[in-house]
């Protein structure tokens, strides 16, 4: 796979990798770039553990004095399932962030040659972000590849039977990360979807379990729910707190707040969801990074007084288009030429040849006349299968180039599960 060329940094700026000794002022651009201090209360608690080797600055060597950090990022080592059960090396990118007297001078566009090329040595055929603003990595040829869905729903919504759910114990307990971590990890790998990331690292465990006191300070201690059979084994868990709420006549009118809801079958999930929806002295449940398919929305009864916010989530990056190409399998047979443009890759601009059907496919490099052609960032949204092919080139976004292929290709680009995740990094 080409290197990707190294972006013009202007004089007197140098990227260089970071590490230990320079965490503070790491944090510092963190702080910067995200626009927060920390909270007193919080310190001891909040330990931020980046990945050694996986960290790049740019420093600013103009003037006299000391060299000062301009912009940074980092990046943590991940797998993505994709369509058909493969789980690809990926680099999960996060904090990136150039200081406010740096801005407008390319540096992010160096730190993101950087990233990919760092990334390809390292065979991670994928790089994975939640943006923070969704309209700056389209260019660098990233593609929303999931969605969340925020849902608020009321107090005592009725939801459908599921045969086995009362047979299911749930118990409510205070987290303890010691205690509770090997269940939620257990639970939490047991799901089969494209782009369901696990936490492979401690730091990732660590920080998801995390309940820093400036979160407790209109609500309570982090609490978990477990749903296990009649045996123990552990069938789906939520992370919640509650915030009390009272109205003027002294109701009350209390929110559940979850953090992360896992089941592993339809009994599990009425469970879980029943349990959550009927806790005392609370009036609504409100719970993030739900998929488009998830059983909770089809549990409802009536979705009409439920409140959804419908956003982007992951957005992906294919750094080696024909490796991606082919480790996916397809829902539907495809032969089709794709013209990939591709501004920071050059390895994979042009013409690929992807034969592929539910058993797995093949990816080549092709002369022959293209049926299809897009740009990378509008590949990566629909590689995981949450998008059609077909609604891209509704918005002019797919081209195609002989009639009669779009449909089929988009087709074998679905996937009956939606692609998701149920947390950010």
């Amino acid at each position: 796979m080409t290197s990707v060329p190294p972006a013009a940094l202007p004089d007197g700026y140098r990227l260089a990798q970071l590490g230990d000794a320079d965490r503070d002022l790491m944090l510092d651009m963190i702080r910067w770039g995200f626009v927060f201090e920390p909270h007193p209360e919080d310190a001891g608690h909040e330990v931020w553990k980046p990945e050694a080797g996986r960290s790049v600055g740019i420093w600013d060597e103009r003037g006299e004095g000391a060299a000062r950090l301009a912009a940074m990022h980092t990046s943590y080592q991940m797998r993505i399932p994709v369509p058909g059960g493969a789980d690809l090396p990926t680099s999960g990118l996060s904090w990136v962030v150039v200081h406010p007297s740096h801005r407008r001078r390319g540096l992010a566009r160096a730190m993101l040659g950087a990233h990919f090329n760092r990334s390809l040595e390292r065979g991670e055929v994928l790089s994975a972000l939640y943006a923070a603003e969704s309209g700056i990595y389209g260019r660098y040829g990233y593609g929303p590849a999931t969605t969340g869905i925020d849902l608020k729903v009321g107090r005592g919504a009725t939801l459908r039977d599921v045969p086995g759910a009362a047979d299911l114990i749930s118990e409510i307990d205070t987290l303890d990360a010691a205690q509770h971590g090997p269940i939620v990890d257990q639970v939490h790998r047991a799901v089969t979807r494209p782009g369901w990331i696990t936490r492979d690292t401690e730091a990732l465990r660590d920080r998801h379990l995390l309940d820093k006191p400036s979160e407790r300070r209109e609500t309570e201690r982090l609490r978990i729910l477990i749903v296990r059979d009649q045996d123990g084994t552990p069938r789906g868990y939520a992370l919640f707190r509650r915030q009390a709420k009272w109205s003027h006549t002294g109701s009350p009118k209390g929110a559940v707040q979850v953090r992360e809801a896992v089941a592993l079958d339809p009994a599990a999930a009425r469970a879980l969801w029943g349990t959550l929806s009927d806790l005392d002295l609370m009036s609504t449940v409100e719970t993030g990074f739900l998929t488009p398919d998830d059983p909770l929305l089809h549990l409802l009864v009536d979705l009409r007084p439920t409140e959804q916010t419908l956003a982007d989530a992951v957005w992906l990056r294919l750094l080696d288009v024909p490796a991606a190409l082919a480790s996916r399998a397809y829902a539907a047979p495809v032969d089709v030429v794709l013209d990939i443009s591709d501004t920071m890759l050059a390895s994979n601009e042009g013409r690929w040849h992807l034969r592929g059907d539910a058993e797995g496919a093949e990816v080549s490099r092709t002369e022959e006349p293209a049926h299809l052609a897009l740009d990378v960032a509008d590949l990566a949204e629909v590689y995981l299968g949450g998008t059609q092919l077909a609604a891209l080139a509704g918005a002019g976004r797919v081209r195609e180039l002989e009639p009669g292929r779009l449909h089929s290709t988009s087709t074998g680009f679905g996937w009956p599960v939606a692609p998701g995740m149920s947390w950010g990094f």
